[in-house]
């Protein structure tokens, strides 16, 4: 049987409690009692994103994400989904730059067949794994790439400034999306070399909360997983450290049919798991979290000069976290008066720090985003899993309030002070250009060509 302890509750965990195993085999297992409701959320996340993949192999462990519900020994086809939504459950799956994860939420008494199903796929997916369900979900994420980031408006903007912000060759330069030429070069033995290399039980974390029986779900856990062979072969991460700040301001003008011209930046901050990174959250929070924000008020209440304002935290382990700006413009406001106004905001932030009022609501926006995180299920069992894997220790997911809680203004106002400057951006304007543009341009590019023929 696995060997565990049990964790009592800690103070600021609100009275939450987590257990911890592992398997002889290297898989880690965290459970957590809650008897409130008949139900069961099941979140298994390997430690394996984009972030792990090679130049010319973009978009793998994405790609991978898909083929995990194409079948395996037992379960054929979509059996995966027809098994957990024929008993009344919910599952999916996503993928990250740092993490891939698989979850299902289950009527209690359906738990032992959301653990065989995950189990059956971590220990046989390579049997089913062949080129027709290759073929198929490669299209399948083409079609995804194509809805959700070429033909919609901003669909780029994350990809975009995600390049400008991380430099060519760090792990982080491109988005768990991959690019189309990558995705065609993948082969089918890349897939399965991939699985080998980190869909193994020692590379994992399984969450288990809800309605269970600890000694129960332990035993089944053991029994399905159990005899799944662990796997040494996992290359380290490419180093992701980078300068606290870029040095200067990166900057790409998009002309694309886009509704209203936006202007959007990224800022290098802290890493996930510092208290700087927690005083940088309390910090965009004041200053673009909700309507009662600072950008807010300013740009679209007293200037009207945009129509969206927001300033939200990209946390990341292994790299340096992203501060995401976001402002859609108003009529025909250009961007640079947007541009001015927003850095007037921030170095005033940077000089006058917040104040108690805007630190209290802060605190307590964070506060209520984490009891909303930890108050179902799904969410708490996502979150163990999430310090488990990115962290070494789930019972950290019990307390992350309480340290946001204990952040002074003092610690915000340095965080502002030394990242949010001109100087530690990548910018990225929207223009709009119409139909009209477009066909302007290809009648005066079609008059250029039929000028150089007649030479």
């Amino acid at each position: 049987m696995p060997m565990g302890h049990t964790a009592t509750a800690q103070a600021g965990s609100g009275g939450l409690t987590a257990t911890e195993h592992r398997l002889a085999n290297g898989l880690r297992v965290v459970l957590s009692e809650d008897h409130l409701t008949p139900v069961a959320a099941v979140c298994l996340w390997y430690d394996v994103g984009s972030r792990h993949e090679v130049k010319g192999r973009t978009g793998l462990a994405h790609l991978f994400e898909h083929l995990m519900f194409q079948g395996s020994a037992q379960v054929k086809g979509n059996g995966h989904f027809e098994l957990v939504q024929g008993a009344g459950g919910s599952l999916n799956g996503t993928t990250s730059f740092e993490r891939t994860n698989y979850f299902e939420t289950m009527p209690a008494h359906e738990l032992e067949l959301a653990l065989w199903l995950e189990a059956d796929r971590m220990g046989s997916l390579l049997t089913a794994l062949d080129d027709e369900s290759m073929e198929n979900q490669r299209d399948v994420v083409k079609n995804e790439r194509r809805q959700r980031y070429d033909n919609v408006p901003y669909g780029t903007a994350f990809e975009k400034l995600t390049a400008l912000a991380y430099p060519e060759g760090h792990p982080y330069h491109h988005t768990p999306i991959g690019s189309m030429a990558d995705l065609d070069a993948a082969t089918l033995e890349d897939a399965r070399a991939f699985f080998r290399t980190y869909y193994a039980p020692n590379n994992a974390v399984l969450s288990v909360v809800g309605d269970i029986d600890p000694e129960q779900t332990l035993a089944w856990v053991e029994k399905y997983f159990g005899s799944i062979p662990g796997h040494d072969g996992k290359p380290a991460p490419r180093d992701g450290s980078l300068p606290e700040t870029i040095g200067e301001q990166l900057r790409e003008v998009v002309e694309e049919e886009v509704p209203a011209r936006a202007l959007m930046a990224a800022y290098r901050l802290p890493h996930d798991g510092t208290r700087a990174c927690d005083a940088a959250d309390l910090a965009l929070t004041v200053l673009g979290g909700g309507e009662s924000s600072r950008l807010y008020n300013r740009l679209v209440r007293r200037d009207r000069t945009a129509v969206a304002a927001g300033f939200g935290l990209l946390r990341l382990a292994g790299a340096p976290s992203l501060g995401w700006l976001d402002v859609k413009t108003s009529g025909d406001v250009e961007v640079p008066v947007i541009e001015t106004a927003i850095d007037e905001e921030l170095a005033r932030f940077a000089e006058e720090g917040p104040t108690a009022e805007e630190m209290e609501r802060a605190q307590a926006q964070l506060e209520r985003e984490w009891l909303d995180r930890l108050g179902t299920v799904a969410g708490r069992a996502d979150e163990l899993c999430r310090y488990a894997v990115l962290f070494g220790d789930p019972q950290l997911a019990l307390t992350a309030v309480q340290r946001v809680l204990e952040i002074t203004a003092e610690e915000v106002q340095e965080v502002a002070k030394a990242r949010l400057r001109p100087d530690n951006r990548a910018v990225l304007v929207y223009e709009p250009v119409t139909d009209e543009d477009t066909t302007e341009d290809t009648a005066a590019a079609a008059g250029d060509e039929n000028e150089e023929a007649a030479k």
